[in-house]
């Protein structure tokens, strides 16, 4: 005997309009395609367990209760479902971990990133995956600074190697000893990168990335340096507006 319900089934959840637009985003599908991600169908039962707890959720219950539709309920449910129930999952977490050891770093700023574009969803706009760099010289740069940095790499340890006379060279953390080399690449290699911005920025990635004392150590190190090099007449920066102390 077929019930009411199964000849009637609640769509709502299927029919979520943030969820449809991300369906119909072509932005999206030829991002997936372009980066080969098939997770989806390789591993689809990681995905049938995000969509048993869904469905167990008290929010998904309220959600389904009412059955008028409009698309911000519709943002606001899928807002929370990722915040709540997608993102803290820990089977999605060790998937993830398991396939790329680097998401342990990562799967905060992308989450960040994700739970900002939900925000930004517009009833009226397609979605667009957010570009990895800001523009083709902000792409051209990274590309720029790897390759001075690896092709300079021994040239660059010796600027700071013997600066450290209370730190075993074995000792130091390995990537700070690669953000010092990328730091000192910017002073000497950069020269329409202010010294203050470069310093800034690589404190706060060892901040991020590296141990609790990192910091401190690089910024000791780095002042020497700027004082050594400014000494030296070894920088040289152009540009406008170019603040060195």
């Amino acid at each position: 005997m077929v019930t009411p319900e199964e000849k009637n089934p609640n769509r709502k959840f299927v029919d979520n309009a943030v969820l449809q637009l991300l369906e119909e985003s072509n932005s999206l599908s030829i991002a997936l395609e372009k980066r080969k991600i098939n997770n989806w169908s390789l591993d689809d039962t990681y995905i049938l367990i995000l969509l048993n707890e869904i469905k167990q959720s008290a929010l998904y219950q309220k959600y389904m209760q009412n059955k008028k539709s409009s698309f911000e309920e519709d943002k606001e449910f899928v807002v929370e479902m990722f915040t709540e129930l997608i993102a803290p999952n820990e089977k999605l977490y060790e998937y993830l971990e398991d396939n790329k050891l680097t998401w342990v770093d990562d799967i905060p700023v992308v989450n960040t990133q994700i739970l900002k574009q939900l925000k930004q969803i517009s009833e009226k706009d397609e979605f667009r995956v957010t570009k990895l760099y800001k523009d083709q010289e902000d792409q051209e740069f990274v590309s720029l600074l790897f390759k001075k940095t690896v092709l300079n790499e021994v040239d660059l340890a010796k600027e700071y190697i013997d600066k450290t006379p209370n730190w075993d060279a074995e000792r130091i953390a390995e990537l700070d000893t690669i953000i010092l080399k990328m730091a000192i690449c910017e002073f000497l290699k950069f020269p329409s990168i202010p010294v203050k911005v470069t310093i800034n920025e690589y404190l706060e990635i060892a901040k991020e990335y590296s141990t609790p004392k990192s910091s401190i150590f690089i910024n000791g190190i780095l002042d020497n340096l700027i004082k050594e090099f400014q000494n030296e007449d070894k920088i040289k920066k152009t540009g406008r507006g170019l603040i060195q102390n």
